[in-house]
């Protein structure tokens, strides 16, 4: 998969999960449950103990599920990822090296920004979306709205603050896609035995999704 349909991927998708796992084991039973209810998209964080791991043993038996290697904070862990089957990175912060690796290697880079100074240099330096982090330090979904404003080229991917109540306004608020984490990548539903919680809620994150989109595709139908 070339970089345009990874990144028409992750917007008809519309979510981005953050994987955080104490153990490979623990990250490839949440993914599962995770791509159950439907979101065949996933970040797998450096955090995870194990990580590169996850990511091969992901894009060897789960070819269905969209792979991302998150908090990557330089070039070099970047190109290590990509190796593995990374199809974008994700940073908490910018990096701009990191930014020229992936462009080397034709993948899709999503570096992490707050103020409009460090989104907009984001953006010139050549990101394909800008993770806002932590949107919710900033006011959640009203700061997005504010910052779509006199950047509305930017694509956003607000991170931190996400949940299935405030989803439809970031939605409203013009994200490219909503980077969520425990609200969906639920640890301790896991570690309960009961999987199913977290697929459940990935159907009613994408259900969110689809209609929003749906809404949105009508409105601009009603107008043409």
């Amino acid at each position: 998969m070339d970089k345009a349909a990874v990144l028409l991927e992750l917007r008809a998708i519309g979510l981005v999960p953050v994987l955080r796992a104490e153990s490979v084991a623990e990250a490839m039973a949440l993914a599962a449950a995770i791509a159950n209810g439907g979101v065949t998209v996933l970040e797998v964080t450096m955090t995870v103990p194990g990580a590169m791991h996850v990511m091969r043993r992901l894009a060897e038996e789960r070819p269905d599920i969209l792979i991302g290697a998150g908090t990557v904070l330089d070039p070099e862990t970047a190109r290590m990822c990509i190796l593995e089957g990374a199809k974008f990175v994700v940073s908490p912060a910018l990096n701009v090296k990191t930014i020229e690796m992936c462009h080397r290697y034709s993948v899709a880079v999503l570096p992490g920004a707050l103020t409009p100074t460090e989104i907009v240099t984001a953006w010139q330096a050549g990101a394909d979306v800008v993770k806002v982090f932590p949107a919710s330090a900033m006011g959640g979904a009203k700061y997005l709205t504010a910052l779509k404003g006199p950047l509305p080229q930017v694509e956003l991917i607000p991170t931190g603050g996400v949940s299935l109540a405030t989803a439809p306004e970031f939605l409203q608020a013009g994200a490219f896609a909503l980077g969520v984490g425990s609200d969906l990548v639920d640890a301790k539903a896991m570690a309960a035995g009961k999987p199913e919680i977290v697929t459940e809620t990935a159907r009613k994150y994408l259900q969110i999704v689809r209609e929003f989109r749906a809404a949105q595709s009508g409105a601009i139908s009603a107008k043409g």
